[in-house]
């Protein structure tokens, strides 16, 4: 596959992976200390965001093609793309082991367990660690392509 496409789409599904993390960040200082009533009405927002899986899926493929396509690891422009692969990789990781067992507790934010609120505070530093990561990727994708 020509390189330009690869970078392409590296830096444009890592961009899209960015838009719904950035938006769960930028929510965090307004949702952190509602009311449980209050927070379970605003997690409904979130029903049907399972279908931002492909575009992460897209990211870490696109990425890691663009490892193979960037330039020796030694090289700048490798190490960007090493970088960006394992930021999205690494959203992942905080998802299975952060985010989606605060979803399964509450049945999608659905019940209230006696814990819901180490459960909210998991979720939403989740989303707010992701976002960092998806930013980290976002810019090393963008100087991967640059620097190649």
């Amino acid at each position: 596959m020509p390189h330009d496409l690869v970078s392409f789409g590296a830096v444009f599904f890592c961009g899209l992976a960015l838009v719904p993390s950035a938006a769960h960040a930028l929510e965090l200082p307004n949702k952190i200390h509602l009311s449980k009533d209050e927070y379970f009405v605003a997690q409904k927002l979130y029903r049907g965001w399972q279908r931002v899986a492909p575009i992460v899926i897209l990211a870490l493929i696109c990425t890691g093609m663009l490892v193979g396509s960037a330039g020796p690891a030694g090289s700048p422009s490798g190490a960007a793309s090493i970088i960006a692969f394992l930021a999205i990789a690494a959203t992942q990781g905080v998802f299975w082991v952060f985010t989606f067992p605060a979803n399964r507790a509450t049945q999608n934010w659905t019940q209230a367990p006696p814990h819901w609120e180490l459960l909210r505070r998991k979720w939403e530093y989740s989303h707010a660690a992701s976002a960092v990561l998806n930013l980290v990727a976002f810019a090393s994708a963008v100087l991967a392509t640059l620097w190649s």
